[in-house]
């Protein structure tokens, strides 16, 4: 695992833990925890964060707010987002830096890849947030654009299950987990492993994602070293 470089992506909702909205302490101060393990095995790593514990664009369609509009409401809680992780990591004593897809003045460095790639070289924690600074684009799509610009090796997917099933296992007990799959198989069988534009973007990269349950203890590092979660590659 020493000298690998992750792009791990955490949802908004991720963050609220049992609470219906907004932050759960307890949840941040064991996904640093975490991170710390992952870092201290000798790798970098990016972190890209939504932001649907506060607001998601497409639930604020309405008369009064447009899709556009709503998208950059989005992009501002993932902002949000963004400064509680790098504060969490920085009274942990880890470094850390926050880069933005937008300016906003005291909240973060615009995203620049020459300054990230320099900040990971130094081995500062790297957390992003925005998205990708434009509208009608997921965090998904973000996180694999970030995982492309830094060159990591893989993109690992913190959710709420342990892989990727063949249905929802929190619906279907009987549903059976993937341990490997191709980009090829995952599209055949409608796999939803994020959306269209992100999952085109890996497979035409040949970006490996790596979808594993961030709750359960240890597991990053064991998805970091491939032993946790579904993986999905341009091969078997």
């Amino acid at each position: 695992m020493s000298n690998s470089r992750i792009l791990l992506k955490l949802s908004g909702e991720a963050l609220q833990g049992a609470n219906t909205h907004g932050i759960d302490p307890d949840i941040v101060a064991k996904y640093v925890a975490e991170i710390a393990d992952l870092v201290r095995g000798g790798i970098t790593l990016g972190i890209v964060i939504g932001g649907g514990n506060y607001f998601r664009g497409l639930q604020g369609q309405s008369a009064v707010l447009d899709r556009v509009t709503g998208d950059r409401m989005g992009m501002l809680a993932t902002v949000m987002n963004g400064l509680t992780i790098v504060s969490a990591l920085h009274y942990a004593g880890l470094k850390a830096r926050h880069f933005t897809a937008m300016t906003i003045e005291g909240a973060g460095n615009r995203f620049n890849s020459t300054e990230v790639l320099r900040a990971l070289d130094d081995h500062y924690i790297t957390v992003f947030s925005g998205g990708t600074g434009n509208p009608y684009f997921t965090t998904d799509t973000a996180a694999v654009l970030r995982a492309l610009e830094i060159k990591a090796d893989v993109l690992l997917k913190g959710t709420r299950v342990d892989g990727i099933y063949n249905a929802d296992p929190e619906k279907h007990p009987d549903a059976v987990k993937y341990d490997r799959l191709t980009f090829d198989e995952a599209w055949e069988q409608g796999l939803k492993i994020m959306d269209l534009t992100a999952f085109s973007l890996c497979k035409e990269n040949n970006l490996p994602v790596i979808v594993f349950n961030m709750n359960k203890p240890g597991n990053l590092v064991k998805a970091a070293l491939r032993e946790a979660g579904t993986i999905v590659s341009g091969e078997l």
